[in-house]
């Protein structure tokens, strides 16, 4: 198990891709990693396919000191988080200190609002949010999964198998 002891947290809230939470979620699990779910409040969220979910963790006590990597999943969560300075905070305080983010589908729209987002910098996500990542100073691919710094990025849901892989990578290299 690859990743024993380390801790990785996914940011949620209403409206989270229940898939790109759940898969990654249970791959890293697989690896050994202690994955905490973290929420604006402790209160459950229903993901956008109608499965709840129990946060362990508020975002605002997370330290990215105690955290080995971050993950973003999409869905219509991301464009709730990315208004609260906490989850922009510990976005870009995890990206600083070199460790993993990984970002798959609208989870570019935190990436965004956290200024992460170098110019010239390759992302892909959801082509709902391209014109956004384009704007931001990135230069769109449309590519299943990669890796760009220590950002792993994922398109949508059906390349989820790509994403945990790139993630695993990542995580363990």
């Amino acid at each position: 198990m690859k990743l024993s002891g380390k801790t990785i947290a996914t940011l949620v809230a209403e409206g989270v891709e229940d898939l790109e939470y759940y898969v990654p979620l249970m791959r890293l699990q697989e690896e050994g990693a202690t994955v905490l779910t973290a929420a604006l409040d402790l209160k459950p969220v229903r993901g956008k396919n109608g499965l709840v979910i129990t946060p362990d963790a508020k975002i605002d006590e997370l330290n990215p000191q105690d955290l080995f990597a971050l993950i973003l999943p999409g869905g219509w969560a991301p464009d709730k988080l990315r208004r609260y300075d906490s989850v922009k905070k510990l976005v870009k305080s995890m990206d600083e200190a070199g460790k993993v983010i990984g970002i798959i589908c609208h989870g570019g729209s935190i990436a965004i609002s956290a200024g992460i987002i170098q110019k010239g910098q390759r992302v892909t996500g959801s082509t709902g949010i391209r014109d956004d990542l384009v704007n931001a100073g990135a230069v769109w691919a449309d590519e299943a999964a990669f890796r760009e710094r220590n950002q792993v990025w994922g398109r949508v849901v059906a390349d989820i198998p790509a994403f945990c892989r790139e993630l695993v990578r990542a995580l363990t290299e």
